[in-house]
């Protein structure tokens, strides 16, 4: 049973486990993702959400906690300029783990944990519109939408008139002369 355990130990003393996801913490924000094992990377989306929340806000309190826990002042920098900028709408959920199988070398299972926003594949500028965060929205809604786009790539093009005809026939009234 799991009654009483909030904190994920990951086998390590209080200061080895601070050290070690202040490390990975860094290595996140700098690389925008990291291959790990699975519990190491929910134990850090724990530990640094809360900091991409206060990065939202830049006073003085919150760089300072963020320097507390990160321990890098170039780290620190880099969230509150790069990430805080890119996240600033989103309402949580910064992070995402996508599990990749298990090691060669032990059997481990390992993940990818990433930051959302910074993801090239996932994220496309095709919808401009902001999503809401309603329940039940009407399928009517989404498939205008749908059509919207697909009419915008399929925008109908106009045929450029032949310019090469007006030259051969120069070219042919220039000869006969």
């Amino acid at each position: 049973m799991r009654h009483g355990k909030k904190v994920m130990h990951l086998g390590r003393k209080t200061a080895h486990r601070r050290s070690m996801l202040a490390n990975m913490a860094c290595s996140l924000i700098e690389h925008k993702r990291i291959n790990t094992t699975v519990t190491k990377a929910k134990a850090l989306k724990q530990f640094i959400e809360p900091l991409i929340t206060k990065s939202k806000t830049d006073s003085t309190h919150n760089r300072r906690l963020a320097f507390a826990a990160l321990r890098d002042k170039n780290t620190v920098s880099e969230l509150f300029r790069e990430v805080a900028s890119k996240v600033g709408d989103r309402p949580g959920g910064y992070t995402r783990v996508i599990k990749l199988g298990n090691r060669l070398g032990d059997n481990a299972s390992m993940a990818m944990i990433e930051l959302v926003d910074f993801n090239e594949v996932y994220n496309t500028e095709a919808s401009t519109k902001k999503k809401t965060r309603r329940r039940g929205g009407s399928k009517a809604k989404a498939t205008e939408a749908i059509e919207e786009v697909v009419a915008e790539t399929k925008a109908p093009t106009e045929e450029t008139p032949k310019a090469e005809e007006t030259p051969k026939e120069d070219k042919k009234e220039n000869e006969k002369e």
